[in-house]
């Protein structure tokens, strides 16, 4: 428990401490109580008892069986525990066993999909290397990287892992491959900074950080913060938290606590009206109860369940697996998603694109150069070598190889020197200033070299300057014939040189994208991307795709804004640049905030948080395991439009749930309202206990095959959320509908059939089963039902067969046991009227309501 004190302690040091990477390296040196020459093994000893561990799982949980009661905290299931509770009680044995199975299956799916979720931070220790080079005793030894403290100079090579972050101190052609943590494909350069940077910590040049790895050279560097204060740290400690309340919660919640209000206060209505002026408290409590469960929708959990399960299946069919059911329903109302540009948008493969000379036009001399430049060279090639050489295949056979001059951090260049036994000439490719600080010739589309005077810079700089703007990382290419006896070359041989052209790569756009976006926003999605890459690539790729910009917001700009100001300027920007995981998690945030249903997609250890955070976490089956644990959705295919059927799917499953929820709410309160009307008119129970059971269950029944159901397409060609306003009045609307037909059954057996009390239980039994099921293919579609809108085959046979259970029942052995008498063949004729001026009513009201109150139905901002 020390450890874990001190490592709390240690995390809350390292958050306020000083940028280390913008301090002269004396001063944190100094500040870490270090040299260049390291700690000693009782300073390391020391501060193991300070800092803890540098381990990033070491992150307190609550006991397990603490994690699975607390899912019990749904106050859906609060109400459902009371309602079994309490029928186990009066001796409703069979109904409170029925209502537990449901809630315990409910709450153990929830609970491993969260515990299974929780155990994503756990795989980042799979990201990391076992030991650590570090100079202790004023020697280099390998010690365990837990072992590692602030303080530590530890040395790394290529193909290393860093093993803390850590402040550069001396650097030899270093390069670090940051995409696991920027998601960004082009290794970075990093060197020794003496006096520090003021740049964000994620673009500091002296600054590398846990788990990214070692591309080439090698490096000495301090250890400045270890374990859960590292960025890796900070991103494991937002996986194991729990993830922030999502729509579908949300909404479930919202229609909880709608649920409770109704169901108390009519119950309790009921119950003193039954105890105090009809009957005795005993059978007024146990009416009451009966009443309870028959309006709580206690088969909703396993509805849900169902619908999800359909859409989960649906959608492996697609090329998408559902990990979390309960994300069908985020997708669904989804209208916002946030993506990386890198493997999304685009093929996440460097390509060169452009090889022009200096007038601008495609120069196949300058392909060559940069390829003999590139497949010649002996060193790790860079991820810009690989992809000259992949471009095409260029015929050298006729060239051989005289010597190199590798690439270095100071020059920023590689020279090779080559000859086809007809010329020996020096081809240098690098950073095109300092190509143009070794040429003093250029060499003009016509062949003919002139001198490389102020205009042709200005020209040469221009055409660097488009490039850039148009999104191309830019190379130089320059060369110098050399003597034929030229053995070996240097760095001095590097002058004089004749500049040739440029050559263009950038990360293409998926041939999908362009149609991919479209279809997105025609379906009311909007899109944001959020890179660790900069504007001006971003905004090729989006123009490149038909993805129109409102704005750019970059991570040096959300830094110095507090999150109210971010909450008001996130609306007006499509493309955030330059952001680290932090700023993503925070604009992810911001725009939930604003009242949108927000999914995200990433790939890589930076997305996790982001996939976490947001109302739908979406990743890929390549994506690095961290970003799969964390996501909800796991696409087969890194591609847009699988994501778009996905959409439609969790629309189409969202839209079969709302049936169930506005059918059964509307029907059991429209019963209901009948019930606490007749209570105060009739001489006995509109119907019994028993009775109100029977019919819940077959009512519930019926529901099973909602899932199977059609959904119409306009439904799906907008996001749809829960909205309690929206609900609250349908069951306002269509429950007093119900009720009035109730009211004209009751005049009619009393008047017509004067009916005693088991006639007129046996009668409303089966008038509330036929119409409050048949209700279902009128409520299920806002056109005309049957014409416009088919119902599934499933539906409709599962409705048939309810009716007919219901006014069989009467009739067999089973009614008596349930109190049913045989009620008259003429009733079934008043009931064929009924049930058709009920449906047809029902149709006219629906009509008037969606063209009334749609509005609120319809996805849109700050409505939470």
């Amino acid at each position: 428990m020390g450890s874990d004190r001190a490592q709390k302690e240690s995390m809350k040091e390292d958050e306020e401490s000083p940028e280390f990477h913008a301090i002269p390296i004396e001063t944190l040196l100094a500040g870490l109580k270090t040299s260049a020459a390291g700690l000693t093994s009782e300073d390391a000893r020391q501060r193991h008892e300070v800092y803890g561990y540098n381990d990033i799982s070491r992150i307190e949980r609550q006991p397990i069986v603490i994690q699975y009661l607390a899912h019990f905290k749904n106050l859906l299931v609060v109400i459902l525990l009371i309602a079994a509770l309490v029928s186990a009680f009066v001796g409703q044995v069979l109904s409170a066993a029925i209502i537990g199975v449901i809630i315990v299956a409910s709450v153990t799916l929830d609970f491993f999909q969260q515990y299974n979720a929780e155990n994503a931070a756990d795989l980042l220790r799979q990201k990391i290397s076992t030991l650590a080079t570090v100079t202790r005793d004023g020697k280099r030894q390998d010690v365990r990287i837990t072992e590692l403290v602030p303080g530590d100079i530890i040395s790394l090579s290529a193909g290393d892992v860093v093993p803390a972050d850590a402040r550069v101190l001396e650097a030899w052609d270093f390069f670090v491959n940051q995409s696991v943590l920027t998601g960004e494909p082009y290794p970075v350069e990093k060197a020794a900074v003496p006096e520090g940077t003021e740049a964000p910590v994620i673009e500091a040049a002296d600054y590398i950080f846990l788990g990214t790895s070692v591309v080439s050279g090698t490096a000495a560097a301090v250890v400045t913060r270890i374990g859960s204060g590292t960025e890796f740290g900070r991103i494991a400690r937002t996986l194991v938290q729990r993830p922030p309340e999502t729509e579908f919660e949300r909404g479930l919640k919202q229609f909880s606590y709608l649920m409770t209000r109704f169901v108390f206060f009519l119950v309790i209505f009921v119950f003193f009206i039954n105890a105090l002026l009809k009957h005795n408290v005993l059978e007024a409590l146990l009416f009451s109860i009966a009443l309870a469960v028959g309006m709580t929708p206690e088969l909703l959990p396993m509805i849900l369940s169902l619908n999800l399960s359909q859409g989960s299946i649906a959608m492996s069919k697609k090329g998408a697996i559902v990990k979390h059911p309960e994300s069908i329903q985020n997708i669904g109302s989804m209208d916002l998603l946030c993506t990386d540009k890198t493997g999304t948008l685009t093929e996440n493969t460097i390509a060169l694109v452009k090889h022009l000379d200096l007038e601008g036009n495609d120069s196949e001399k300058v392909l060559v150069y940069s390829y003999l430049n590139s497949a010649f060279q002996t060193g790790l090639k860079s991820p810009l070598d690989e992809a000259i050489i992949r471009y095409r295949q260029v015929e050298i056979a006729g060239y051989r190889k005289i010597d190199e001059i590798p690439f270095d951090f100071i020059r920023r260049r590689l020279s090779i020197a080559v000859t086809d036994e007809s010329r020996t000439m020096l081809i240098t490719k690098g950073a095109p200033e300092e190509i143009l600080q070794v040429c003093s010739s250029a060499e003009q589309h016509d062949g003919r070299i002139g001198p490389l005077d102020d205009d042709v810079r200005e020209r040469v700089n221009r055409l660097y300057r488009s490039l850039s703007a148009d999104g191309f990382r830019t190379l130089a290419v320059g060369y110098r014939p050399l003597p034929g006896e030229v053995a070996a070359v240097s760095v001095d041989d590097e002058t004089d040189m004749v500049l040739l052209g440029l050559i263009g790569f950038i990360d293409p756009p998926k041939e999908s994208a362009r149609e991919s976006v479209q279809m997105l926003l025609a379906a009311g999605i909007e899109l944001k991307i959020l890179t660790g890459d900069n504007e001006l690539v971003t905004r090729k790729i989006c123009a490149s795709i038909g993805l129109d910009i409102k704005g750019v917001l970059t991570g040096g700009e959300i830094t110095h804004m507090d999150d109210e100001a971010l909450a008001r300027v996130v609306e007006d920007a499509t493309v955030f640049a330059r952001t680290n995981p932090i700023q993503k998690d925070r604009v992810m945030n911001a725009l939930r905030r604003n009242g949108h249903v927000v999914g995200f997609i990433g790939d890589g250890i930076n997305d996790a948080p982001s996939i976490r955070s947001a109302d739908v976490g979406i990743s890929v089956d390549t994506a690095v395991d961290i970003a799969k644990e964390s996501a909800d959705i796991i696409l087969l295919e890194h591609d847009l439009r699988v994501l778009y059927d996905g959409v439609l799917e969790g629309r189409k499953t969202f839209g079969n749930t709302m049936k169930y929820i506005l059918m059964g709410t509307s029907s059991n309160f429209g019963n209901m309202f009948s019930v606490a009307g007749a209570s105060l008119f009739l001489p006995f129970l509109p119907m019994l206990p028993i009775q109100i059971l029977l019919n819940n269950l077959l009512y519930s029944s019926s529901q099973f095959a909602i899932p199977t159901d059609n959904v119409d397409a306009e439904y799906i060609a907008t996001p749809k959320t829960w909205n309690m306003q929206f609900i609250q009045k349908f069951i306002l609307v269509f429950g007093p509908i119900s009720s009035v037909f109730d009211y004209i059954t009751f005049f009619i057996l009393l008047s017509l059939f004067n009916a005693d009390a088991p006639l007129f239980q046996t009668a409303w039994f089966i008038e509330s089963i036929c119409t409050q099921t048949l209700v279902v293919f009128v409520i299920r579609t806002r056109i005309t039902p049957f014409y416009a809108s088919r119902p599934s085959r499933l539906l409709l046979g599962s409705m048939a067969l309810i009716v007919v259970v219901a006014c069989i029942i009467p009739f067999t052995v089973i009614g008596s046991i349930f109190g049913f008498v045989h009620p008259p063949i003429s009733f079934f004729a008043v009931l064929a009227g009924l049930v058709v001026g009920y449906l047809i009513v029902t149709d006219v009201a629906k009509r008037w309501f969606y063209r009334r109150y749609a509005h609120l139905f319809e996805k849109g901002v700050s409505r939470r």
